[in-house]
C-alpha cells in the first residue's frame, strides 16, 4: 500500500510539476534566434598578451553554459561575434608607504559586435567596462600571477554581462 501511494505521488508530481510555471533560469538563444554562432578571438589593442584569448574563452564558456546557442567554427555559421579589447589600465588603490603599493585596480574596456549574414549588425555594445582589484606582491612572479588572475576575472564578468544583455535583448 505504501509503495503504491509513493508511486502515485511521483506520477502526480510528474504531471503537475511542469504546469506550475517553475523553470530553470537561462537557456534560449542569444539575441532571440541565433542557434549557431562563431566567436572570433578578440582583437587585443593592449599590452596584456593573453587578454584576447581570455576574453574569447570566457565568452565561449558563457554561451555554452548559459544558452542553447551552439558555438561553431568560422566557416559553419552565418552569425559571428567579434570583440576588441580597447584598453586595460592599472591604477593604485592603496599603499603601505609612499613607495610601496599594496593593492591595484585593473580597468578594462571592450567592444563586442554580433553580425549576421552579409555583415549586418544584429547587436553591439561599445565601451563596455569592468574593474577588478588585486593584491600587489613583493615577488614579481606572484605579482604577475595576481594581475593575470584579475584580468581573467574581468573577462569572466564581462562575458556574463554580455550574454545576459544579448539574451535579454537590452
Amino acid at each position: 500500500m505504501k509503495k503504491s501511494l509513493a508511486w502515485l505521488m511521483v506520477i502526480l508530481l510528474l504531471i503537475i510539476g511542469p504546469g506550475c510555471g517553475y523553470r530553470l533560469a537561462g537557456g534560449g538563444f542569444i539575441n532571440n534566434d541565433v542557434a549557431r554562432v562563431s566567436v572570433a578571438i578578440f582583437d587585443n589593442k593592449t599590452s596584456e598578451s593573453r587578454a584576447g584569448i581570455s576574453f574569447t574563452n570566457e565568452l565561449i564558456r558563457e554561451i555554452t553554459a548559459k544558452t542553447d546557442t551552439i558555438v561553431v567554427g568560422d566557416g559553419n555559421a552565418t552569425r559571428k561575434i567579434t570583440g576588441t579589447i580597447r584598453s586595460i589600465s592599472f591604477s593604485t588603490l592603496s599603499r603601505s608607504s609612499t613607495e610601496d603599493v599594496t593593492e591595484r585596480q585593473v580597468y578594462a574596456v571592450v567592444d563586442v559586435v554580433l553580425t549576421g549574414a552579409g555583415g549586418k549588425v544584429l547587436w553591439s555594445v561599445k565601451s563596455f567596462s569592468a574593474t577588478e582589484s588585486y593584491k600587489v606582491s613583493n615577488s614579481s612572479v606572484d605579482d604577475e600571477a595576481n594581475k593575470r588572475e584579475a584580468v581573467d576575472l574581468i573577462a569572466e564578468r564581462v562575458a556574463e554581462r554580455i550574454i545576459s544583455q544579448m539574451t535579454n535583448d537590452f
